[in-house]
C-alpha cells in the first residue's frame, strides 16, 4: 500500500490488482514503439517486453473530518467483468485494515461509471447485493449519469440500482465541492461526465487523473485515445487541458491506473515537452 501526504490530509492506495497488458489492450493505437520512444517512466511504467502495467486500485482521502473513498475499482465476484471476472481479492480487508472499515466511509466519489471504478459500490451478500459503505454518500455527475440511464445494457444494476434503493446517491455537477480542500474538476472525453479530484491543503496540492490517462506517455502524446474513450477529439482536448494546468505547479499527479510509484510531477523540459517524473522532488 502507498500513502501520500498534503497538507494535513493524507491520501491511500489500495490496490486490487495489477494486470501487465499490451499497449492495444488499453490505448487505441498501432503504433508498436510508442512506448520505446519515451523511456523516461521506465520499468515503473512501461517494460522492456512491450508491455506495461495498469493497476486497478481506490483512493482514500483522509481530511481528518472526512473520509472519502475515490472510486471502488472492480470488486469480488463479478461474472461479466473483462480480464478480471470472479475475482476473490482482500481489497476489501485491506481497507479495513487500514483503519477504513467500510462504514466509516462518508463519501465515495465514482470518477466515472466504468466497471472496473464502481465494483465494490456494493457486495454480494447471502446472494443479494447490497452497498458496500452503507453511511456513505456516493457522488456520481448528474452528466455522466444521463449518459448511462441512456445506454442500453449500461450494466448498472448490481453496482448502482441497490444504491439508488437505498437513497444513498447524490447527482452533482462537474465542478462540485466535495469538502473542505476536495472538489471534482471536470474530465470530459472518456466518459461524458467523467471527473478528477482535486485535494488542496495549506499550500500543497495533488489531482487525481481518473480515465483521462492510461498511461504517463498520454501526457507528451494527447491525441492517443484510451480504448474506451467515448469521445477521443474532446478526451485529447482534457489531457492538453490538464497538462497546461498542473505542469510545472508541484502538483502530485496520482494516476487512477498507474502502478506504483503511482504519482509524479509533469515537468517541462528544454524543447518545451513534458515528462512525467517520479523521483519524488517538486
Amino acid at each position: 500500500m502507498t500513502m501520500w501526504r498534503i497538507g494535513s490530509t493524507v491520501i491511500h492506495k489500495v490496490l486490487e490488482a495489477d494486470l501487465a497488458v499490451r499497449p492495444t489492450a488499453a490505448l487505441r493505437t498501432d503504433d508498436t514503439a510508442l512506448l520505446k520512444r519515451y523511456p523516461w517512466p521506465a520499468p515503473d511504467f512501461s517494460r522492456a517486453d512491450g508491455t506495461f502495467v495498469l493497476s486497478v486500485h481506490g483512493l482514500v482521502v483522509d481530511t481528518g473530518a472526512r473520509r472519502i473513498l475515490v472510486d471502488t475499482c472492480v470488486g469480488n465476484a463479478r461474472p461479466s467483468v473483462p480480464m478480471l471476472q470472479m475475482l476473490n481479492t482482500t481489497w476489501l480487508d485491506d481497507l479495513t485494515a487500514l483503519g477504513y472499515p467500510p462504514e466509516s466511509i462518508d463519501t465515495v466519489v465514482c470518477t466515472h461509471l466504468h466497471f472496473d471504478h464502481i465494483g465494490w459500490n456494493t457486495r454480494l451478500v447471502d446472494g443479494k447485493w447490497v452497498p458496500t459503505f452503507p453511511r456513505a454518500r456516493h457522488l456520481v455527475t448528474r452528466a455522466e449519469w444521463n449518459h448511462w440511464a441512456d445506454e442500453a445494457g449500461a450494466g448498472l444494476r448490481d453496482t448502482m440500482q441497490p444504491l439508488i434503493d437505498e437513497g444513498l446517491v447524490d447527482l452533482v455537477e462537474t465542478d462540485h465541492r466535495v469538502a473542505g480542500g476536495v472538489r471534482l474538476e471536470a474530465a470530459p472525453g472518456h466518459t461524458p461526465g467523467q471527473v478528477a479530484v482535486v485535494v488542496e491543503s495549506g499550500e500543497e496540492r495533488a489531482v487525481i487523473t481518473g480515465d483521462l490517462v492510461h498511461h504517463p506517455v498520454q501526457f507528451i502524446e494527447p491525441d492517443v485515445p484510451s480504448l474506451a474513450d467515448t469521445d477521443a477529439t474532446l478526451a485529447a482536448a482534457t489531457r492538453r487541458a490538464f497538462v497546461e494546468r498542473y505542469a510545472d505547479t508541484g502538483t502530485l499527479v496520482i494516476g487512477t491506473h498507474f502502478p506504483a510509484p503511482t504519482a509524479g510531477f509533469l515537468r517541462r523540459g528544454g524543447d518545451g515537452g513534458v515528462r512525467f517524473v517520479v523521483d519524488g522532488r517538486r
